[in-house]
């Protein structure tokens, strides 16, 4: 068995990671305490080792961390990794969003969640990295209650549905952290096991 800190005090991303993984040998558990560090990198890549690198201070085992935001292609790639710092609240994130993107066709808000993850082992070294994407489109008002952040705009064709419109078990298979995490179970599954 493995045991793995994920450098976050969000009890929601320990269900989500958990949901996602199907190995039992491989256990996640959120960081203990108070955990804030100063997110100041320049890409999600930066942010995730900046966490991962703290947490493994404290927690004394491999740590897991992520990095994830939303890309917005006719806006050069904000929020980015601004984006759960673009406004104070979910809901003023979404109306700033929104308002930023008021008349622009279908066609031109396009846009793509990116989720990077970094594995590092005790001492902070790192092990491995995984980024992950899902594409989609900003829609033109927040439907949905599932999700969180900006699923509620977040538009995917192929469901005709928002983020927040597709149930628990379907966004863990399509969503961005998804797509980092099952090759980063992999690697633990095929290096550390």
């Amino acid at each position: 068995m493995i045991k793995i800190t994920i450098a976050t005090s969000n009890p929601h991303k320990l269900e989500e990671i958990n949901a996602i993984n199907k190995n039992p040998e491989i256990v996640f558990d959120v960081i203990k305490g108070d955990f804030n560090p100063d997110e100041n990198g320049k890409t999600f890549e930066d942010n995730a080792l900046i966490k991962a690198k703290e947490a493994a201070k404290t927690a004394k085992t491999y740590c897991l961390a992520d990095d994830s935001g939303l890309c917005v292609d006719s806006l050069e790639g904000r929020p980015g990794i601004y984006s759960s710092r673009y406004e104070k609240t979910p809901e003023k994130r979404i109306e700033k969003l929104l308002n930023e993107m008021k008349g622009l066709p279908f066609d031109d808000r396009s846009a793509n969640f990116t989720c990077a993850m970094v594995l590092v082992d005790k001492d902070g070294n790192i092990l491995h990295r995984e980024t992950g994407k899902i594409f989609g489109y900003i829609d033109d008002r927040a439907k949905g209650k599932n999700g969180f952040g900006y699923d509620p705009i977040f538009y995917l064709s192929e469901y005709d549905k928002t983020m927040a419109e597709l149930d628990e078990k379907e966004k863990n298979k399509i969503s961005h952290r998804a797509n980092a995490l099952r090759p980063m179970i992999e690697w633990i599954e095929n290096t550390l096991m």
